[in-house]
């Protein structure tokens, strides 16, 4: 069980109009303008509030961020306190420094010498702890020469994300008034939040018979350092998904992977609307269900 998706959010606040028309947007049949406007704000709110039942019920009933805020800053104590029961003799504290580390390490590869000062194995068994836990789910990195992703992956380079967008921004220290105003994307997308989000949609949306389990590419090179942000596979193709915070950025690292592996096309997410160009198909931020179906 994940927390609730963006879908489900908008649906248990009575968009399912608005729902709908997400639903029918592709590269080849953008949405309307002030639809697109009204989704982004969606998405906004959404990320601030996360997908936590208790949360999201509470804003949908009383719409009080304030509110919302008190209450996960209960779910963080809770979480906390709870590292003490994980495993009889495995130090609190220790967890504590992973579960922060994955916080400030977010959108890059997880180093294990920036959890705290512990041995590297027990960082690693907190961090197992963590992801067995849900708290924390892993994606893996992935040579992708071919399917299933899984059959080539390096253990070694993973990154991490939080289970939740409003517990990982409440840890950040975000002021939600300035987020929610905020049209600077450098705000909006404090800690890459537009990557994490992007990575928890595609989960959510994934069906329940089959493996749950994120992947990534990166080529390490003085020459040519190259990452793209997330790797699927679909109907027996290889897709790279190249994630912006707004509507600009190099996609040189996504052309890169395409050339190497001989792929035809490749997805951007981001805050524009649906579009393609070139080999590229373009899906908003808010439609990440939308390159799965």
């Amino acid at each position: 069980m994940y927390p609730l998706s963006f879908n489900e959010f908008l649906s248990a606040s009575g968009k399912d109009m608005v729902l709908d028309f997400k639903r029918k947007g592709s590269p080849a049949n953008p949405i309307s303008v002030p639809v697109h406007d009204q989704l982004l704000e969606y998405q906004k709110l959404f990320m601030l509030t996360g997908g936590m039942p208790e949360v999201a019920a509470s804003y949908i009933e009383k719409g009080d961020i304030n509110e919302c805020r008190r209450i996960i800053d209960d779910l963080i104590f809770s979480y906390v306190a709870d590292f003490a029961k994980y495993e009889g003799n495995f130090p609190a504290e220790i967890l504590k420094d992973v579960f922060d580390s994955v916080v400030d390490q977010t959108g890059g590869k997880f180093v294990y010498s920036k959890a705290g000062g512990s041995t590297h194995y027990m960082i690693k068994k907190g961090l197992d702890l963590l992801i067995s836990a849900g708290v924390v789910i892993p994606v893996q990195h992935t040579s992708a020469n071919g399917v299933p992703l899984g059959s080539e992956v390096d253990h070694k380079k993973q990154k991490m994300l939080l289970l939740d967008t409003g517990i990982f921004l409440r840890i950040l220290g975000l002021d939600m008034a300035e987020y929610l105003t905020s049209t600077d994307f450098r705000v909006i997308n404090r800690g890459s939040l537009a990557e994490m989000f992007t990575g928890l949609e595609l989960l959510k949306y994934r069906s329940p018979y089959e493996l749950r389990d994120l992947y990534y590419w990166h080529r390490e090179s003085a020459s040519s350092n190259a990452e793209v942000d997330y790797i699927i596979s679909k109907n027996g193709k290889i897709i790279p998904i190249e994630v912006k915070a707004g509507t600009k950025g190099s996609m040189q690292s996504m052309q890169i992977f395409m050339r190497e592996k001989g792929l035809s096309k490749g997805i951007r997410v981001s805050n524009e609307n649906f579009s393609a160009y070139d080999n590229i198909e373009v899906y908003p931020l808010y439609a990440v269900e939308n390159i799965l179906l």
